[in-house]
């Protein structure tokens, strides 16, 4: 409703300069698209412009009298502006009719789940934007780390705003089960399983140390045998490290699918790496970068001129030896993301790949894609703390590092609203103490528990007759439902200040989105729990005064709407006792 009233102002000071032009009042001929402010001082009003100060010089006038000509052409009917001011220097403040917020807290207990949810994300065709995020891809040589589990975090709630604020959202997993790497971890579970067969061997310098491929081992004999693993162990090599390769991925990679689940994070693809190389879409790219000259030859190899595009030197796409690069199944990754019609390609990466941004801006922008439409997210580094001092050792040595022993440890909603908590190209500082803790003094028990405590209040005696009244049917109700509720009576500044900053959520969402922040709705989360709270204290909710009780009693239920569907966004529970 905030918005529907700042846009209906919006068209009404422009309607406002085209009838002072056709007045001779004003010159233009063109005038700039009007825009509003909410004042840091609530003395100067609701909103506020500066149109008349940006006037001022074309228009050869003061900025004072600008807009005095507009408040004077200015039609003001049906947009809840009571009183209108010039300030300062030529700012035009505008004053609500308090009364708007009363509906708007009763369209939010009309909306319900539904509060919140915008078309921010349509285009002017009035579709969605198209947009794919991928994120976690965690290389499947091993467990997932904390910066992954941060990345996880951002990801999925960055996909629950997109989608929230009408965006089409696809959330994809890359796994790279290909290349150099799965040939290491191949060759590092052949090692293990020869451990296992009592034959004395040492682990390559290159491979992976992890005692999970140690587990790896054990379960692949239980699951073959031995005959059968003694016939593979005398295969040809090159066969040898593919196949316990591919097992072993396969076995993390379903083991990342579970913990991520645990975690609430979900993808619509796991697309493999290996299934691209098959399809010869990486031979076909270099083909593509050739055949439009941006790409030479020089002893032997074959390069990509990414510095005609900003990357700071040229990049090998084809080795001497004929091996592509890592860099070439990427690209043509991400071109067949764009080839399946997504819009907006957006990567959530780790704190490593800084440099990996110009080189595949470069090479899309070189194959025609926008530079705009393609975006990184670096996902810094965590640090785990435990009373006061850093963690840094593996749970095999007492401490633990894994996502899987985090939620073990401090659960799926404290890992999440911590992640969630800082910038993503912030460093963060996990407190497990504070995350453990159930006191206030913990953020996501402090919002949790603004929800239980209005759960609570609901279940009174004497609040459930009234509160069960308080829930609409649906959008198309809204002038009817709830019409008994007389929120005029809620003047206490606190109330006041929890209706305010209520109708602020749709608008927080959709700019969440569109600025790729998941942090401002925990930032939301603990403002709107601290205003409640205050609230809380100084209104008593239930009393003698009927009519007054039911206008708080909608008012706690509006917020109590309002927290749960921020909390699911951010993939956090909302209990109803605590």
């Amino acid at each position: 409703m905030r918005q529907a009233i700042k846009d209906r102002i919006c068209q009404r000071l422009n309607q406002a300069l085209e009838s002072a032009r056709a007045a001779g009042e004003l010159v233009g001929p063109d005038f700039p698209q009007a825009g509003l402010e909410r004042p840091k001082d609530k003395g100067h009003g609701d909103w506020a412009t500066n149109l008349a100060l940006i006037l001022a010089k074309p228009e050869r006038k003061a900025p004072r009298a600008v807009a005095g000509v507009i408040l004077r052409h200015l039609n003001l009917e049906g947009t809840w502006v009571s009183q209108t001011e010039i300030a300062g220097p030529g700012f035009i403040n505008l004053h609500l009719d308090p009364a708007w917020l009363g509906e708007s807290t009763r369209w939010i207990l009309v909306q319900g789940e539904a509060y919140g949810r915008s078309e921010a994300g349509r285009s002017e065709s009035g579709r969605g934007q198209k947009v794919i995020v991928e994120f976690v891809s965690a290389n499947p040589t091993g467990p997932m780390v904390l910066v992954q589990a941060r990345s996880g975090a951002v990801g999925d709630t960055l996909c629950n705003l997109f989608d929230a604020a009408g965006y089409e959202v696809w959330r994809e997993f890359y796994v790279n089960d290909a290349g150099n790497q799965i040939r290491v971890l191949g060759r590092t579970l052949e090692v293990r399983i020869r451990q296992q067969l009592g034959e004395a061997l040492e682990l390559p310098e290159e491979a992976y140390h992890g005692e999970y491929v140690t587990d790896l081992a054990r379960r692949y004999l239980e699951l073959f045998g031995l005959e059968a693993v003694t016939a593979q162990l005398a295969g040809p090599e090159e066969a040898r490290y593919d196949r316990f390769g591919q097992w072993a991925a396969e076995q993390n990679r379903s083991s990342q699918e579970r913990v991520l689940l645990e975690y609430g994070v979900r993808f619509d693809r796991w697309f493999s790496e290996r299934s691209l190389r098959q399809s010869g879409e990486p031979e076909k790219v270099v083909s593509q970068l050739t055949s439009r000259g941006h790409t030479y030859e020089q002893e032997g190899a074959v390069w990509f001129r990414s510095t005609a595009f900003g990357d700071d030197k040229d990049r090998v796409l084809r080795k001497s030896d004929g091996e592509y690069t890592y860099v070439v199944p990427d690209i043509a990754y991400h071109q067949n993301k764009f080839a399946r019609g997504f819009t907006q390609v957006i990567d959530i990466l780790g704190p490593d790949h800084h440099g990996y941004v110009a080189r595949m801006r470069a090479a899309l922008q070189a194959l025609g894609y926008p530079a705009e439409n393609f975006e990184v997210i670096i996902s810094q580094q965590v640090r785990l703390l435990k009373g006061g001092e850093p963690v840094s050792m593996s749970k095999r040595a007492g401490q633990f590092i894994t996502l899987e022993d985090l939620l073990k440890e401090v659960g799926r909603d404290a890992a999440r609203f911590f992640f969630l908590m800082r910038s993503p190209d912030s460093h963060l500082d996990f407190d497990l103490d504070l995350a453990r803790t159930q006191t206030n003094e913990n953020p996501v028990f402090y919002v949790q528990y603004a929800h239980a405590r209005i759960c609570s209040l609901m279940r009174q005696e004497g609040a459930e007759s009234l509160a069960a009244s308080l829930t609409g049917s649906g959008a198309e109700n809204a002038g009817a439902e709830n019409a008994g509720i007389n929120f005029s009576r809620l003047t206490d500044p606190s109330e006041i200040d929890l209706m305010d900053y209520l109708s602020l959520l749709p608008g927080e969402i959709a700019s969440a989105a569109a600025s790729r922040e998941p942090q401002r709705m925990t930032r939301y989360a603990l403002d709107l729990a601290g205003l409640f709270h205050a609230f809380y204290t100084r209104c008593r909710v239930l009393s003698d005064d009927t009519e007054l009780s039911r206008s708080r009693l909608a008012l706690c239920s509006a917020t109590r709407t309002a927290l749960k569907n921020i909390l699911r966004l951010l993939g956090v529970s909302a209990p109803e006792r605590m």
